[in-house]
């Protein structure tokens, strides 16, 4: 899905991105879009910092919930990408949940949605059989 800006809002959004804090913040209800709190399936939370937007979904069972994880800025028709494992790390502390485990899913290729550059971590109840410890493998 392409974004089609013009060269005052992504100077705009430059401005808001700088404006923001570092580390994630909640971002109250009251100040999003419309039409991200009002429609079905809206998230339970959102987070900003000057580099990342953090929505926070509720998921099916075995998961607790879903976190998509976008950059704030544009690089061409699309949101930035080269979103790193630190950064996943460090956002999925920064949303509350820096004891649990998180997976990202690789669906089958028959199953693929790619809309834009979005990362999903699915917020696990209890760590999985096959997750990696301080000590290796559990």
């Amino acid at each position: 899905m392409s974004i089609i800006t013009t060269r005052a809002e992504r100077r705009e959004l430059e401005r808001e991105n700088a404006r923001r804090p570092v580390a994630l913040a909640p971002v109250p209800r009251s100040e999003w879009p419309a039409d991200l709190a009002n429609r079905p399936g809206a998230p339970s939370a959102v987070w900003r910092s000057r580099d990342f937007l953090v929505q926070q979904f509720e998921a099916p069972a075995p998961a607790l919930y879903r976190l998509s994880i976008l950059r704030t800025s544009v690089h061409g028709d699309r949101w930035a990408d080269g979103i790193t494992w630190d950064d996943l790390q460090r956002l999925k502390a920064e949303a509350g949940f820096a004891d649990a485990c998180a997976v990202e899913l690789f669906p089958a290729d028959t199953e693929v949605v790619n809309v834009a550059n979005i990362r999903h971590l699915w917020i696990l109840p209890a760590a999985p059989a096959f997750a990696w410890t301080q000590g290796g493998h559990r």
